[in-house]
């Protein structure tokens, strides 16, 4: 019998029990796969806490790498023993064995690891559709990416570094901007000590950035507008200090028409095409060594109430892992 995560009410960390799960042969459509490595996310805090509710009892984690053990009736795409990575709904990767629809799931290259697969394709993904697709991000640019020693952060840093942008970033500490100059952040910005919508218009003359990627939400959300200029777009995608305030939709014509937009991987990816078009991408920089997926903590999946703990307190820097 298979071991999972699963919780019957929103709540702390400790909502979360290691428990027994039967996973059912893969109906029409499906595969089961055998998870080498899970990614975790600060979307499963906000499903745990119920900040994004969930139909209860319910499972977590929306991203792992591993090995098909069966598919179902009108799969092709597939067959057992292959290696194979995803991002995708509904909530429930972290278990030994899962079963899920196959249009959800992509081949994982043999040059990417099991536990690198496990920690790129959420964060991977959306570094991908924010810097291609919600704002396509040009040689010459100067972007702000607010947590920028986090696991989409770091992704992002690298990533627009190839594409010939000007990186600024937000980070919490001394340490965690060593991290982020070293994966390509120009300008790692302490928040804890600086203003960083001055030390922005100190960096560019004055002249604000062309786009904000703000993954922190309610502490930033003056500030990131600050930084922004005339027609620049305010792309809001994470929430971790809060969900964000009302926005008066007359500051933003008043800041210079800006733009507002709250984009989900998900939405991006919804379309089988963009989902394999996106991972193509992804893999292309991972291999060629432009974007390294660093694995910096690593938990047992039995652990995963700590590991929220450690995430939720900012503790952990680049991508984490649980282990089953």
């Amino acid at each position: 019998m298979a071991k999972a995560i699963r919780f019957e009410r929103a709540g702390v960390p400790e909502v979360m029990k290691y428990v027994d799960i039967d996973v059912p042969a893969p109906a029409d459509g499906e595969i089961r796969v055998k998870h080498h490595a899970v990614g975790l996310n600060y979307i499963d805090v906000y499903f745990r806490s119920g900040l994004y509710p969930l139909p209860l009892p319910a499972g977590l984690g929306m991203e792992a790498a591993g090995e098909v053990l069966e598919v179902g009736p009108g799969v092709t795409d597939f067959k057992a023993g292959d290696r194979v990575a995803y991002a995708a709904r509904p909530p429930g990767a972290y278990a030994d064995e899962r079963t899920l629809p196959a249009a959800g799931v992509v081949k994982l290259p043999d040059g990417i690891t099991y536990e690198q697969g496990a920690a790129m394709m959420l964060q991977g993904l959306t570094a991908q559709y924010l810097l291609h697709r919600t704002y396509a991000v040009k040689a010459g640019d100067t972007i702000l990416v607010h947590a920028a020693a986090g696991g989409v952060g770091l992704i992002m840093c690298q990533w627009a570094k190839t594409l010939g942008a000007t990186v600024i970033g937000t980070v919490g500490s001394d340490a965690k901007a060593d991290l982020a100059r070293a994966h390509g952040c120009d300008y790692p910005i302490v928040y804890t000590r600086e203003s960083f919508p001055q030390r922005v218009r100190q960096i560019t003359g004055g002249a604000g950035v062309p786009v904000v990627y703000d993954s922190i939400g309610k502490d930033t959300l003056t500030g990131s507008l600050d930084c922004l200029q005339p027609l620049g777009y305010f792309v809001s995608f994470g929430s971790a200090s809060g969900p964000l305030p009302p926005i008066d939709s007359s500051e933003l014509a008043a800041r210079g028409s800006l733009f507002f937009t709250r984009p989900t991987l998900f939405s991006y990816i919804a379309k089988r095409a963009d989902l394999l078009k996106g991972a193509a991408e992804l893999f292309d920089v991972v291999l060629k060594g432009q974007v390294k997926i660093e694995v910096n903590q690593r938990y047992a999946l039995s652990d995963a109430a700590q590991a929220h703990r450690d995430l939720e307190a900012r503790k952990t820097t680049g991508s984490t892992i649980l282990l089953p």
